[in-house]
């Protein structure tokens, strides 16, 4: 008979089990199964730990985790446990050391209780009322900016820039739960409040297309209306920012939508839109050569939790390039890099869980001169707290790890140094505990000082109100006649760089793919337990892909070709029969006449060039495009089974493998299946894919031939040859069957039409999808048709 403590700790395990089972895996209910469960996050809340408790009592009382070998911080930690003493201190106000500045800006706002690190904006928002804040460090006195009579001070402020002449700010503001966060900008003398942002001519007929309220009479906080959010000034004078304005959906999510970057001129004017990702894009911040970093969540034929890493761009949006983390998957989120002063190849961010917490964690470093694709780059600051698994933090305890989900935790580190940062901090509540998050200073030895806490809202993003240096203005190199075609030119120096085992001279080709983005219009209000997860593939791939064609590669590795700007492209290295060497699996926004350049395959942004670049062979001619592959009558078109590979399948495999005859147990006819068809699903367990369904799988860097037609039995089988089969498959069947292989499997080729079987008789029952379906953000048919 289990007491009373132990019947609520089992439910709230079960609780927090079903959450991560439905977030990670998708809800069978549909939309609004998953939508109920987190409309009350009370429900699977932990109970803090009281004050003065032993580290045995943690022991007793939070799931323990045997990660000691998975979760190791070197001296620090074994010093740590040989004193038997928690690794962090909290000190008194009074031994603070002095700051170089006298006020402080800061957030005032309840806690979100967001069910991911990215919906903040989205279920993360019911307690109204707010303020920014300026803290003055001698007298102590607290200003904000927005008087409760204001109308401001009833909203929720999510975050903040000041300028670099610290005479303004530029933040978003929510208005009410029907309502998007829009900019605003505002002097901190209080005058000056303007809005920047406005919803679009069409914001409530979005809303009243995709709000369904089916929650037991309860509205949930998101309406699909648009948010735009995390504004920050770039060195012109312009503002960047994310928006949810393209109306992507989440590839893994129901609901769930998806910010990317835009940019503003600094009157409000002129909004543009940066990027095209496919999943989740925040925080932009400038950094000292001008240059905006930021958050991208991305999954290229890889694990859907594991990447949200930093990258890079100009801020005209050309030049993307990853910062770190690309191929890491712990911490699976890196949120909020800001540059160190003083350290211009060093970052701080902060390293979150993906769900079912909002973006709060632990404080790391990262030394971009070592080497990005391992994790030497990281130095945790607070390495008592640690995300190797999902959901919730790893914490050091005195003896060991624990897993549970109340402090100490952090957000918003400001650097002040190398090792000195301003913070917010939780010290020992839950996660989501609406007041729970004040203001402290850190140093890398663990010293905690308070700076600032309320009882009555938390607070966050603080940040020094002195003037800082203007980066420079990075000039737009564009080609406005490559721009007006829509197109980018890419070269490659030496495409066999950096691809070991691989030979001089293996690979011939480049073949060009673009993953597509998930208009929140194919979204299936008919078929509530698809849950929109798996649309493409059953797991193998989340996303639809385009194929844009091949390009060839010179005897010394170069290429030089065009590629379609605003797209998500990424390349396949191919060898003579077309059969892929190595994946990129990430991609590159290629902004309107954009030029640029690589070194070689998998190339860090250290890389020098090999020699001269005017000596490669495929600079002496003009770039390229993108060339059908054998057998197609264009270079692009979707990816799609039906058409791609069953025709194959049925002149040359049906025979030996369907009907009366299944050799090798083997069936490759291609009738219909509950979502898919009898072949394809044979045939999935012959392909070696990445599972973008999964949590991380495939996160990490592959070598070549890992994946793809190299290492799956059937290309495998092809290329000896099929018992009874006298001849080969002629090249451009072939090249079909491999092209599907290196494409990660993908069964339709776009987010179009009605997939399960039971809907067969519906005239837009798995449509046959054109390019430009494929590529649409409206249905190709009527609405109500759909």
């Amino acid at each position: 008979m289990m007491n009373k403590r132990a019947r609520r700790s089992t439910a709230v395990r079960a609780a927090v089990a079903a959450v991560c089972l439905l977030a990670a895996r998708g809800a069978r209910a549909g939309d609004d199964g998953f939508a109920r469960f987190y409309r009350q996050p009370a429900r699977f809340r932990p109970r803090p730990p009281a004050k003065g408790r032993p580290a045995a009592w943690f022991l007793q009382n939070t799931k323990k985790l045997r990660l000691d070998k998975r979760v190791y911080h070197g001296e620090r930690e074994d010093r740590a446990k040989a004193n038997g003493e928690l690794p962090y201190r909290y000190r008194d106000a009074a031994s603070r050391p002095k700051l170089p500045f006298e006020r402080i800006l800061f957030v005032k706002r309840f806690t979100y209780h967001s069910s991911h690190f990215y919906t903040d904006f989205l279920d993360g928002c019911s307690r109204y009322g707010g303020n920014i804040s300026i803290l003055d460090l001698k007298t102590g006195e607290v200003k904000d900016l927005f008087p409760e009579d204001s109308g401001m001070a009833g909203g929720i402020f999510g975050r903040f820039t000041l300028s670099f002449d610290a005479t303004r700010l530029v933040f978003d503001w929510k208005k009410a739960p029907i309502e998007g966060f829009r900019i605003f900008e505002v002097d901190v003398d209080r005058t000056g409040l303007k809005q920047l942002t406005f919803p679009p001519a069409d914001e409530r007929q979005r809303i009243a297309r995709y709000t369904r309220h089916t929650h037991g009479g309860n509205q949930r906080n998101y309406f699909h209306q648009t948010d735009d959010m995390h504004p920050c000034y770039a060195p012109d004078g312009s503002i960047i920012f994310t928006s949810t304005r393209p109306e992507h959906g989440v590839l893994c999510g129901t609901y769930l939508t998806v910010p990317i970057l835009h940019k503003l001129d600094a009157d409000g004017s002129n909004m543009q839109q940066l990027t095209l990702s496919a999943v989740s894009e925040f925080s932009p911040a400038v950094l000292p050569d001008g240059w905006i970093t930021y958050s991208r969540w991305e999954y290229v034929d890889k694990g859907q939790l594991g990447i949200k890493c930093l990258w890079a761009m100009k801020p005209d949006g050309s030049g993307s390039r990853e910062v770190y983390g690309n191929d890491i998957p712990f911490p699976p989120t890196m949120l909020h890099g800001r540059p160190v002063p003083g350290a211009p190849n060093k970052l701080v961010m902060l390293g979150t869980p993906h769900f079912p917490q909002s973006g709060i964690g632990t404080v790391i470093t990262v030394d971009t001169t070592k080497d990005i694709r391992t994790r030497d780059p990281m130095h945790f600051v607070t390495w008592w707290v640690d995300i190797r698994q999902e959901p919730g933090w790893n914490h050091f305890v005195g003896q060991g790890w624990m897993r549970h989900q109340h402090g100490p935790l952090y957000m918003d580190p400001h650097p002040l140094s190398a090792d000195l940062f301003l913070v917010v901090h939780n010290r020992d509540r839950a996660w989501n505990d609406p007041t729970a998050y004040e203001l402290m200073l850190l140093d890398d030895s663990g010293n905690h000082w308070p700076i600032l806490a309320r009882d009555t809202c938390s607070l966050w993003q603080p940040t020094p109100l002195v003037p800082r240096k203007r980066p420079p203005v990075v000039p737009s190199t564009l080609d406005p006649r490559l721009a007006e075609k829509g197109l980018a030119v890419c070269f490659v120096q030496d495409v066999h760089h950096g691809m070991e085992g691989i030979e001089p001279g293996e690979v011939k080709y480049i073949r060009i793919l673009e993953q597509l983005p998930r208009p929140w219009s194919c979204r299936r209000l008919w078929e509530p337990c698809q849950n929109l997860v798996n649309l493409i593939s059953p797991r193998s791939a989340l996303a639809g892909k385009v194929l844009r064609g091949v390009v060839p590669v010179e005897e010394d590795g170069s290429a030089h070709f065009y590629v379609p700007a605003g797209r998500n492209i990424y390349f396949e290295a191919l060898d003579g029969k077309y059969r892929e060497l190595q994946r990129e699996r990430t991609y590159v926004n290629y902004m309107p006449g954009e030029r640029r350049g690589c070194v070689g395959c998998h190339e860090t942004p250290r890389d020098t060039p090999l020699g001269r670049r005017e000596s490669a062979l495929a600079l002496r001619k003009p770039p390229v495009h993108p060339q059908p592959q054998p057998g197609d009558k264009a270079a692009a078109r979707p990816l799609h089974f039906v058409t791609d590979v069953q025709p194959v399948l049925d002149r040359h495999c049906v025979k030996c493998h369907g009907g009366e005859r299944k050799m090798a147990g083997l069936d490759l006819r291609g009738e219909l299946t509950k979502a898919f068809s009898r072949s394809y699903e044979r045939l999935l367990r012959y392909v070696k894919t990445t599972d973008e369904g999964s949590d991380w799988g495939g996160s990490e860097y592959l070598p070549p031939k890992s994946v793809g037609s190299h290492a799956s039995r059937l290309i495998k089988q092809l290329d000896k040859g099929c018992t009874g089969m006298e001849y080969k498959l002629p090249l451009e069947d072939y090249v079909k069957i491999v092209t599907w292989v290196d494409a990660n499997a993908v069964y339709y080729g776009s987010y179009w039409g009605r997939i399960r079987i039971e809907h067969r008789s519906h005239p837009n029952f798995r449509p046959v999808p054109t390019l430009e379906d494929a590529l649409a953000t409206d249905p190709p048919v009527p609405w109500d048709e759909r």
